[in-house]
């Protein structure tokens, strides 16, 4: 089972780039999405179904042109579950779960902190996440939360540490509450392959940054500790260019 994560900064933009014929040639079991920008009468539905994606599932933010997440599937999950029914979670589109029968499979859009406000917001999001997801493992073991978190993990995660240090996404409390996340029952997929740093999912559109991958690893298939057995590989796409952000992959048995 192939699944990729892909923040697309714009679904509609994305396919003005070509997101649909990369889709049909990398040809993931199950792909989700974040910040898709669109509401679904905005989308054309009838190009996933074309492509072998007749399964998608589009949760939107009731913002116009904001957040929202997707999850696209070649085979029916046998259920749906959009949002997680906390509403100041809800209201921006943010989760969005679809259940096979052995794995469960997640798209979350964690919220950025760029200013106060929004902060104090992210730190409440990371709480009642977390929360939600201890008691959902209780019913559903084998999980997989690819998306976009928002913070990168260490140090070893981002281009710059040090000046970057007090900059929302790389706060010490954003670091420990992944950490803590992790902790609690999930592994990180891309570093049970990959320990190397320079391993980037975001840049800025600024300054060249990702010309000389000056970059931010945000972007995450966290995988259940019972799944370990099953992983096969896990890895970032950086040349896959329609966003700010680049896909990552995890494949399980």
């Amino acid at each position: 089972m192939k699944i990729i994560s892909y923040n697309v900064n714009g679904i509609r933009a994305a396919i003005t780039k070509g997101f649909l014929e990369w889709l049909q040639q990398e040809d993931p079991d199950v792909i989700c999405l974040q910040e898709i920008k669109a509401t679904k009468d905005q989308i054309p539905l009838l190009e996933f179904d074309s492509i072998g994606y007749p399964y998608h599932y589009w949760f939107s933010a009731q913002k116009k042109g904001y957040s929202g997440v997707a999850i696209l599937c070649k085979k029916e999950p046998k259920n749906v579950v959009y949002g997680t029914g906390i509403p100041h979670m809800d209201f921006e589109g943010r989760n969005l779960r679809v259940d096979f029968d052995d794995v469960s499979v997640m798209s979350l859009y964690l919220p950025s902190g760029t200013n106060i406000d929004r902060l104090d917001h992210k730190f409440m999001y990371m709480d009642d996440f977390h929360q939600y997801i201890n008691e959902l493992k209780k019913e559903i073991p084998n999980l997989i939360i690819g998306g976009d978190y928002n913070i990168c993990h260490q140090a070893i995660d981002i281009h710059d540490p040090i000046r970057n240090a007090n900059v929302s996404g790389f706060l010490p409390e954003e670091r420990r509450w992944l950490d803590g996340f992790m902790k609690s029952g999930f592994i990180d997929s891309l570093r049970v392959f990959n320990p190397h740093p320079h391993q980037y999912s975001w840049w800025s559109y600024r300054a060249n940054a990702r010309e000389n991958n000056k970059g931010w690893r945000i972007d995450y298939h966290l995988v259940s500790d019972s799944l370990m057995p099953r992983l096969k590989s896990a890895g970032i796409l950086p040349h896959v260019k329609h966003s700010d952000h680049c896909p990552i992959v995890v494949e399980i048995e």
